[in-house]
């Protein structure tokens, strides 16, 4: 692994150093300071005392200049200041004042090699200079060494890190100086202990992630995978922890220590996972691997404390797009599976009850089928647990693509197999899945579990079947009402008043279609007034009543309206909630009565904008029950509505009508 990496960018590193080594700058770059009996010691800033007043020593005590008054009134004169006392360079390694000691032999370097322009000079400071290189090995051992334990210190060790810090800049900074000079450097220059600091912190975070902590007690049924990848993740978190708490406070803020170590520990957990995903992983363990990388992972660089501190952007994925893309699809693919099958089984059980003859449940008196709930708590499951998994919903809604072909298929085929057999608890299986296919509708437009193509397709599907539900429930009602179809719009209809006879015989066969619940009653209840009103317009169209005068056209215009109010009644009694089929008939009877031709051609504009499937035999058929237009009467009507349906365009009735029958 490349050892070049830094919490922070080339130039705020050198900044940091700049700070700590601008004033040998200014001193070591003027040969005119050097002097014959001590190089440049004594020209060196002076630093405060090495033995009061540095981090983790405490302050000399207060002096007292106050004139102190005897008993007796005599004075004394203030008490001497206590002399500071020089610490050696082995106190100092010894008290873990690292800085102050580098700071002791980055002098004795510029006494030794400062004054000696001639490498043969050397020779005669040889055991000098082998001196000041054995004690630089051991300040460079001590300062690796107090780097090693920079994530297990104790709060009051922490000056000892700091000290070690500086001294590494210090040293940076020395070998920036030598760099610009033209003598000869010493062996060890330049020591560039930056990159063992990072080296160093870089075998630290390696092997705490390869040898975390003790393991928490929760792992009872992880498998070994698992406990690794979990006992990873909590020593990176700890770590990180400990670094913005501890560790930072030691570093100068330009050199980012903080997003240093998340790199580093970044890479660990990447290098890892990425081992363990070569390895070949059974399902539950990528599924593990796949939240770890998307969810937990996550949410610990997002805690507050690491947040601020983190440049998430220069962390790059975990993964490689490739590898997780494989690993993602592998999973998708395994839950689709396992899903479709656990589908199956559902469906495979209420096609068996159905065989056997066996009555839905029962719940409030309405049939009851567990198949949708049980199919919808599924894919909700596996979908909510896939974007955990994958991180990103859209990814998740991707399970339910292959199943949903399959599922929508054999689901509509065991309702059609209830119907076409028709068995004598077929009826309550149909009433029961009325309300299936309600909660699967609700589910689908929701969409957060599926995609948008998928959802149109099952909600088409759906559609179908809920039309097929209908049209078999109520067929039986239609037969059981023919012969009162058969009188409507013919002579009797308009003077005997037949149309009581078919309100008693709706009211009667309703009966039986009871069992759905409520809101999938009045949605048969409100199908049922649809297509008993689009009877009576069919038959009203067939033109079996000639209405030859404007009196007979007023009463026909009395009698819809006074039937569509009657049957609107009726299906309001008994639940449906659809108001404006009743306006249709309305807007027909006014047709009928109206006798001025620019009236009648509004009107017809006004039928067509409402219900744009209303075709020119339509209005044909109707305008035929008024004999006394004449046909160039009716061509300018027709004419009038051809021009405003295609003003409309193509527009798709929101309520189908018109187009549920045809007339000749």
């Amino acid at each position: 692994m490349c050892l070049t990496l830094r919490g922070c960018s080339p130039r705020g590193r050198r900044r940091a150093i700049e700070r700590f080594s601008g004033c040998w700058t200014s001193i070591f770059s003027r040969e005119t300071m050097r002097t014959e009996t001590g190089g440049i010691r004594n020209l060196l800033p002076r630093k405060k005392w090495f033995g009061f007043g540095s981090r983790g020593q405490p302050e000399p005590p207060a002096v007292n200049n106050n004139i102190s008054t005897l008993t007796d009134g005599a004075s004394l004169l203030p008490a001497e200041e206590p002399q500071p006392v020089i610490l050696t360079y082995e106190q100092m390694l010894e008290e873990k004042r690292l800085y102050e000691a580098g700071h002791l032999l980055i002098e004795r370097e510029e006494h030794l090699f400062g004054m000696l322009k001639e490498s043969d000079a050397l020779k005669h400071h040889e055991e000098q200079v082998n001196k000041l290189a054995a004690d630089r090995k051991v300040l460079q051992d001590l300062v690796l060494q107090t780097l090693g334990q920079s994530l297990c210190l104790e709060e009051d060790s922490y000056a000892g890190l700091s000290s070690a810090v500086k001294a590494v800049m210090q040293e940076e900074g020395q070998d920036l100086l030598w760099k610009h000079r033209d003598l000869t450097p010493p062996a060890w220059r330049p020591s560039e202990w930056m990159k063992l600091h990072d080296s160093t912190l870089l075998s630290l975070v390696k092997e705490r992630m390869e040898n975390p902590s003790s393991p928490s007690a929760y792992q009872g049924k992880l498998t070994t995978i698992q406990k690794d990848i979990t006992n990873m993740g909590r020593q990176l978190k700890e770590d990180l922890l400990s670094v913005v708490d501890g560790v930072k406070g030691c570093y100068p803020k330009e050199m980012g220590i903080c997003n240093f170590y998340f790199k580093l520990y970044h890479q660990s957990l990447s290098t890892s996972l990425l081992n363990i995903a070569d390895f070949g992983l059974v399902e539950t363990d990528r599924a593990f691997l796949l939240r770890w990388v998307n969810e937990y992972y996550p949410e610990i660089l997002a805690k507050p404390q690491l947040a601020s501190e983190i440049d998430i952007g220069s962390l790059g994925k975990l993964l490689p797009e490739d590898m997780l893309k494989s690993l993602e699809d592998e999973h998708l693919s395994n839950q689709q599976g396992e899903l479709a099958t656990i589908i199956g089984r559902v469906l495979d059980e209420a096609r068996e009850k159905w065989n056997k003859g066996e009555e839905p449940q029962k719940e409030d008196g309405c049939f009851f089928s567990p198949v949708a709930y049980d199919i919808i708590q599924l894919i909700n499951g596996r979908v909510t647990a896939c974007t955990k998994v994958l991180g990103d919903p859209l990814k998740a809604q991707r399970i339910t693509c292959l199943i949903t072909k399959d599922l929508m298929d054999s689901y509509k085929r065991f309702q059609s197999d209830v119907i076409k057999q028709n068995k004598a608890n077929s009826r309550s299986f149909i009433k029961a899945n009325l309300d299936c296919l309600k909660q699967f509708s609700e589910v689908l437009n929701k969409q957060h579990l599926f995609t948008e193509n998928v959802r149109e397709k099952c909600l088409h599907v759906l559609t179908e079947m809920k039309r097929s539900a209908h049209t078999y429930l109520l067929q039986p009602v239609h037969e059981h009402l023919k012969p009162q179809y058969r009188k409507l719009g013919t002579s009797d209809w308009l003077h005997k008043g037949q149309f009581k006879e078919l309100l008693d015989d709706i009211k009667n066969e309703v009966q039986d279609l009871q069992g759905s619940t409520e809101s999938c009653h009045k949605e048969l209840i409100g199908q049922l007034e649809q297509e008993v009103t689009a009877e009576y317009v069919r038959r009203l169209l067939k033109g079996k009543v000639k209405l030859k005068d404007k009196n007979q056209q007023l009463e026909a215009y009395q009698t819809v309206k006074d039937n569509a109010e009657s049957l609107h009644h009726l299906f309001v009694q008994m639940g449906s909630e659809d108001d404006w089929l009743k306006e249709i008939l309305i807007k027909i009877a006014e047709m009928l009565k109206l006798q001025d031709l620019p009236a009648i051609q509004m009107q017809v504009v006004s039928l067509g904008h409402a219900y744009p499937d209303l075709s020119e035999k339509h209005v044909l058929a109707l305008l035929k029950l008024k004999t006394n237009l004449t046909k160039a009467d009716r061509k300018t009507v027709t004419d009038i509505l051809l021009d405003t349906l295609k003003e409309m365009g193509n527009n798709t009735p929101p309520r189908p009508f018109f187009s549920l029958f045809q007339v000749r």
